[in-house]
């Protein structure tokens, strides 16, 4: 891992706000709610999926609509994440043509954007939290560290879905059919309980499993996450981190031939 120069940080660092700050205005470019939508959008959608699962399955989870959107929102990050970085690289193939610059930083910085919005969609998780009056705790001073390993795991696969899709593009395709795979195999909308046996310890092996109970346990459950559970998320972060970064580095060099 080669070293970076403080004047080299202070352009990238320089390029990353940048790119942050484009596709931000983008965004919400010619919007008349703008970034209002960002809360809206997680609070609609929660209000929708909690009819039709409180009518339809009738789960036996307190607080059902702050349940959903808690998982909901969070397993949305990772998934805008990966996706946006995912097509990083190929979205920026005229600017990587032109000039000399991290590639890295194009899915690096997907990965932030979609961290914005979603700092954004927690004023809804707030505003639910307020009419179940479910009063936050101290263990909330935990969300900075979750986040944190949501970021590492996202940005790894990240990094590795946009090596990888410059070189095969049905990866692209594949990856909208994961994503969804993954929402249905995560607990976001019913609970862990009605699970065969034999899915409980398979269920272990899913990282969102592990981001989505950490945020419950802090946020609706008062709970205190052990050291075992940060120790588990963080490694799943930083093992994903390492794969990502060390294959994106690896192959970045030939993506000139095929972006």
């Amino acid at each position: 891992m080669r070293s970076i120069s403080k004047p080299e940080m202070r352009r990238n660092w320089f390029i990353l706000t940048s790119l942050v700050s484009k596709d931000f205005k983008l965004k919400y470019r010619r919007s008349a709610l703008g970034v209002v939508w960002s809360v809206l959008n997680p609070f609609l959608m929660m209000c929708v999926l909690s009819a039709v699962f409180s009518t339809f399955f009738r789960f036996d989870i307190e607080n059902f609509p702050l349940y959903l959107i808690l998982g909901s929102t969070l397993f949305t990050l990772m998934a805008d994440s990966t996706t946006t970085a995912m097509n990083s690289i190929i979205d920026s193939s005229s600017l990587i043509k032109k000039i000399r610059i991290e590639k890295i930083l194009f899915p690096l910085e997907k990965v932030l954007f979609q961290l914005v919005n979603y700092c954004l969609s927690l004023i809804a998780v707030a505003v639910v939290m307020i009419y179940f009056q479910v009063a936050p705790t101290v263990n909330l001073l935990f969300l900075p560290l979750l986040l944190l390993y949501v970021l590492l795991f996202s940005a790894g696969l990240g990094f590795l879905l946009s090596a990888l899709v410059v070189f095969f593009r049905d990866i692209g395709h594949l990856w909208s059919v994961v994503i969804t795979a993954w929402t249905y195999a995560t607990p976001l909308f019913y609970p862990v309980s009605i699970l065969p046996d034999w899915m409980v310890p398979v269920m272990n092996f899913n990282p969102m499993y592990h981001y989505v109970t950490y945020l419950r346990e802090i946020a609706l459950w008062g709970q205190t996450p052990g050291l075992t559970e940060n120790l588990i998320c963080l490694g799943m972060g930083v093992a994903a981190l390492l794969i990502g970064y060390f294959t994106f580095r690896k192959l970045e060099k030939k993506f000139i031939l095929y972006v």
